[in-house]
């Protein structure tokens, strides 16, 4: 059974950095599309950066586009999102996503395209 956890949440002030990690178990992740979504309070899940395997192409949102960075290390297993220069609308839980599907670029920020998902880590931008 495929399993997603995400580490590297928490609080950051407006202009500062994080970097989200999430493992993945019971796969090989090198096998996997994979993907970062985030769900801030009242609002709709919402993708924010996804990323192909074997040709490696990369999509994200137009909120977090040259903010973000979405990178994977398939012998660790692991996918990252850097996220720099943060804002205080960069607020919510965050969700790493994996498929096994053959998805392509332009669908890869839909959700329901994502069968395997974490469980979410908060992150939160305040001064």
């Amino acid at each position: 059974q495929v399993q997603l956890e995400e580490s590297g949440g928490g609080t950051v002030q407006p202009g500062g950095s994080l970097k989200l990690s999430c493992v993945v178990s019971g796969g090989t992740l090198a096998y996997y599309q994979i993907g970062w979504f985030r769900q801030a309070p009242g609002k709709e899940r919402e993708g924010v950066s996804c990323r192909r395997s074997g040709d490696g192409s990369t999509r994200y949102g137009s909120s977090v586009r040259g903010r973000f960075t979405i990178s994977r290390d398939n012998a660790k297993n692991t996918m990252y999102l850097q996220m720099n220069n943060l804002k205080d609308e960069d607020t919510a839980v965050y969700y790493c996503a994996a498929s096994r599907r053959s998805l392509i670029t332009s669908r890869c920020l839909i959700d329901s395209e994502y069968e395997y998902w974490g469980r979410g880590t908060q992150v939160t931008v305040s001064s």
